[in-house]
């Protein structure tokens, strides 16, 4: 969906010394989305074009876009933001677009983070070379209002859906590609899942929910395996580079040549954990407010679809279901307060004790340089997991611009000479 660039004088409106994005420009304007949820864009990106948006998923990579970040964001200020902003500056460099009739799209929740400075980040550099491209704010924290995307409860509903799915197909394909006895296959398997899926939000089929995710498993589970155990590698940590094949060089790709399986959490556990720290907030310190009734009800509906989601897994019996969201409370209550909410916070110690009861005791957890509510809350509770886990096996990994791929795999692959002969004991 490239347009080449025209000559164009642009035609937005200017609010506080940057572009807005009006209701008008829905139907002109293409809109590029960082690669962040290769899982999950697929499907959520066709929910918004339901919507009657023009959208486009950016994979740009290479060391020209890190150097493109590196302009306009200092190393030390958030490795995740310098790759977005790299990615979206590249691309409209790139000449395949009207940069007159292009905007660009972010998500935020507004945590305690520096990610909450995002939308500041992005709009200086793009004020210093592209001053007429507008920015979206995707956020429910109220950061911003009048510049982002038309939310309905329709699309919310149909996001939520969009993401359970999502789930369901990274945890199959990465239970399933190990293991395929023709290469390819399970590639196929996740482009026939997409494919229907697409059509079922399109038809807003909620009501098919069952059968969406039977349709999902029967698919991965005809994909035909080699009956052999391979070691299981969990991937935790701040929730771009554990996601973005551009933040975490390709992590799950690496583990696969690695002869691993990858066991990613869910992305809907972070969507709980959100949700769910406002409630903490309030029960912490006080403060209802006239959305915890809203947040109680989203929490309640958005659990009880993942244990249904759970149920029907368990039930299938040929793949290992996904964690229940209420246990990994349960695990982050044996390490941590969930007071600490700052980045990804008592969510990263609760999934890693969550994945060495699951078998994956082996886990990188991947963390932006600098990224200190992360590193606290990750390599702070390394020294009690491994007390409570006496097999698990960690390996904290730093990504940033300096850091290169050949030192981050030469870490990993420490952890996996570890975990291989782990084991070859526990086989024996």
């Amino acid at each position: 969906m490239s347009r080449k660039c025209e000559k164009t004088k642009p035609t937005v409106d200017f609010s506080d010394d940057y572009p807005v994005f009006t209701p008008a420009m829905k139907r002109e304007y293409l809109i590029l989305v960082p690669d962040m949820l290769p899982w999950h864009f697929d499907l959520l990106t066709e929910v918004i074009r339901e919507e009657g948006y023009m959208i486009e998923v950016l994979h740009n990579e290479g060391r020209q876009v890190i150097d493109e970040g590196l302009k306009h964001v200092h190393n030390d200020t958030c490795y995740p933001a310098l790759c977005v902003i790299g990615q979206y500056l590249d691309a409209l460099k790139s000449g395949k677009y009207d940069v007159n009739k292009t905007a660009v799209l972010i998500t935020q929740t507004g945590g305690g983070c520096r990610a909450s400075n995002y939308l500041s980040l992005i709009r200086k550099a793009l004020k210093a070379e592209f001053p007429q491209v507008p920015v979206l704010s995707l956020n429910f924290a109220g950061l911003e209002k009048g510049n982002g995307l038309q939310l309905t409860a329709g699309v919310l509903l149909r996001f939520a859906y969009a993401i359970f799915y999502g789930d369901l197909i990274m945890s199959c394909f990465n239970q399933t590609k190990p293991y395929e006895r023709r290469a390819g296959d399970s590639d196929a398997a996740r482009e026939r899942c997409v494919c229907a899926l697409r059509n079922a939000l399109h038809g807003r089929t909620f009501k098919k929910f069952k059968r969406n995710v039977k349709m999902i498993l029967d698919t991965f589970a005809a994909v035909p395996v080699l009956d052999e155990k391979k070691v299981k590698v969990g991937i935790v940590g701040e929730i771009y580079v554990k996601y973005s094949p551009l933040g975490n060089s390709h992590l799950e790709e690496f583990l696969l040549s690695e002869n691993c399986e990858p066991v990613v959490p869910a992305l809907m556990d972070f969507i709980l954990y959100c949700v769910v720290n406002n409630l903490n907030d309030v029960k912490l310190y006080g403060g209802r407010n006239a959305a915890t009734p809203l947040f109680r009800i989203a929490y309640h509906w958005l659990y009880r679809k993942q244990k249904k989601l759970n149920r029907i897994t368990l039930a299938h019996g040929r793949y290992a279901p996904m964690h229940d969201f209420e246990h990994l409370r349960k695990c982050a209550d044996a390490v941590i307060h969930q007071g600490v909410k700052m980045g990804e916070g008592w969510l990263i110690p609760a999934e890693m004790a969550a994945l060495a009861e699951t078998g994956a005791e082996n886990i990188v957890c991947a963390q932006p340089f600098g990224c200190l509510p992360n590193h606290i809350a990750g390599k702070g509770a390394v020294r009690v997991l491994k007390e409570k886990y006496e097999r698990m096996n960690i390996v904290p990994v730093d990504y940033d611009p300096s850091a290169t791929k050949v030192n981050q795999e030469n870490r990993i692959k420490l952890m996996l000479a570890t975990a291989r002969e782990n084991f070859k004991q526990e086989n024996e």
